[in-house]
């Protein structure tokens, strides 16, 4: 039987010290004993090591987060999404308290701040309290002087000085709260400026074919939501997709949704977001959508059906000795669904009491913006160098240390649609004739010198036969280096970008819409400001195989 509870947890910094121990239940080994078998097992690491020769036998949970390594044991048959989420969320909620990026300083800076929260996140092994809001009318996150008036028992702002029995109580005992406890939602949130925001990001992830076919194509989408509103709204975010109701279906697989969304709605409704968010920013939802069609045919399919903003082709052994390759970059201005202006492509985001409708856009009032394109080419470990980098945009270098070359383009030469090309030259390791053969010495093993084998000025007719069987040696040398440079080719590359104002699944925001009736304590007249962005990036994620 799953027991389904965490032991304790470790937080190690980059140097692996220990920076933080807590134990929940039971006796389980400790870090000073678990680091090391830990480190032992070779990289990559997987998040889930089974340690048999421990007592009793642990299976240790890891995650690493800004070169912090945060490692639970557990000694009892545990679900093991359970344990990992746990970790994720405890990654989650510091930054959330202390500060995003999450440092050993700041831990250790903050330990009073970190050990109420892992308090109140897991008491005795259960999980009870995970979201950031909930979290915050339990713990004491007061500066200096909050503390010294707290600790002189003067009004402040310490949990310790409200009504005991928790956020329940805390609105049950005032009669002008804004609505009933919400686990997500702070009690009686106040803002002076009501907004409300919508980021949409997606993770292009494409294999192509040395022909160009696509092998795989996925976006992966997430729906950040940002919300300063005051009291307790309820809102209703409606999504689409080419294809009606039937194409929101096909697009969005695999969703996952946080707590407060309604998915009765969104079953019955597909594109529909009904929630009561939290306060602040969070995600929303998160999505997979398959860019290639179900229906697939082999024969016609191609890289172009996918309308990327790039895509990049590779051609080997080039020149004379098969020493060149080519990259080749090609930039695409037309992208489906994108609109020719800003005002075009603003979304119906709701009037008639629901506030302004007045998104706000990433790209350029001429539509989407591409940006950051650099691509990466990685090289065998035997190339030596790469020299002649010849690039009719942007800069190219070589990275000896990483076996990569990187060719990056600035925004203006990323903007201006066309080809782009980009030619090397290879060295490879030195062989016998590169060693014995340079500037026509050869060394002469039985006399520990160089003898000059260059020509002498005279010749004669006697000389046409040596002459002729040079060329023929030259030749096969040329095809044996042919031959050689053919395994230092590359066998892939890959590309990275980003695009402001377009989403490669179509996706896009039709309406977002506050319910005046079902939401509570907003004040009169409230008319939250509403903004829209779309963000598509590539890191690494359009891959060409050669």
């Amino acid at each position: 039987m799953l027991s389904n509870a965490i032991e304790a947890l470790y937080i190690f910094d980059q140097h692996n010290e220990s920076i933080l121990e807590h134990v929940y239940r039971s006796r389980p080994a400790s870090a000073r004993l678990i680091l090391p078998l830990y480190l032992a097992h070779p990289t990559p690491r997987p998040s889930l090591i089974y340690l048999p020769n421990v007592n009793p036998p642990t299976v240790l949970f890891s995650v690493i987060h800004n070169n912090l390594l945060f490692l639970s044991p557990v000694s009892t048959e545990t679900e093991p999404l359970f344990v990992l989420e746990f970790l994720h969320r405890v990654i989650d909620v510091l930054e959330e308290f202390i500060g995003d990026p999450l440092l050993a300083t700041k831990i250790e800076g903050n330990y009073d701040v970190v050990a109420q929260l892992l308090g109140e996140m897991c008491d005795a092994g259960s999980v009870c309290n995970t979201e950031p809001n909930a979290l915050r009318d339990d713990v004491d996150v007061s500066g200096f002087l909050g503390k010294l008036l707290g600790g002189v028992a003067l009004p402040g702002s310490s949990p310790a000085l409200l009504p005991s029995g928790g956020l329940k109580q805390q609105m049950s005992l005032n009669p002008t709260s804004n609505g009933p406890a919400i686990p997500w939602r702070r009690a009686n949130v106040r803002h002076t400026s009501n907004e409300l925001y919508v980021d949409i990001v997606e993770s292009l992830s494409v294999t192509l074919a040395p022909s160009g076919r696509p092998l795989a194509a996925f976006a992966n989408g997430s729906i950040a939501f940002t919300s300063k509103i005051s009291g307790v709204p309820d809102l209703l975010l409606t999504l689409s997709a080419s294809g009606g109701k039937l194409g929101m279906e096909k697009a969005i697989e695999l969703p996952v949704f946080h707590p407060c969304v309604r998915l009765a709605r969104w079953k019955e409704r597909p594109g529909e977001l009904s929630f009561v968010p939290p306060d602040g920013k969070f995600m929303l939802a998160g999505y997979e959508v398959n860019l290639m069609p179900s229906n697939l045919d082999l024969k016609s399919w191609s890289n172009t059906n996918l309308q990327l903003p790039v895509s990049i082709e590779v051609t080997k052994s080039l020149g004379l000795i098969g020493a060149d390759f080519e990259v080749r970059l090609i930039l695409s201005s037309i992208l489906p669904g994108a609109s020719t202006s800003a005002s075009a492509s603003r979304p119906n985001l709701g009037t008639g009491g629901s506030g302004r409708s007045t998104p706000i856009f990433g790209g350029s009032a001429s539509g989407p913006t591409l940006q950051n394109v650099v691509v990466t080419v990685p090289v065998p470990k035997a190339v030596r160098n790469i020299t002649d980098l010849r690039a009719s945009r942007g800069e190219a270098y070589f990275t000896p240390a990483d076996n990569v070359v990187e060719w990056r383009l600035l925004t203006k030469d990323a903007a201006a649609a066309g080809n782009a090309t980009l030619r090397c030259t290879i060295v490879g390791p030195l062989t016998g004739d590169d060693e014995d053969g340079a500037n026509g010495f050869t060394f002469d093993a039985a006399n520990g010198d160089y003898d000059d084998k260059e020509e002498t000025y005279q010749s004669s007719a006697l000389d046409a036969p040596t002459k002729s069987s040079a060329k023929e040696q030259n030749q096969s040398r040329d095809q044996r280096k042919i031959q050689q440079n053919a395994s230092f080719m590359p066998s892939s590359a890959s590309v990275s970008f980003s695009v402001k104002g377009w989403l490669a699944s179509g996706i896009r925001v039709d309406g977002l819409v506050l319910d005046t009736r079902k939401s509570r304590g907003l004040g009169e007249g409230v008319k939250p400001y509403k903004g829209v962005k779309y963000l598509t990036v590539s890191k690494k994620g359009v891959e060409t195989r050669c």
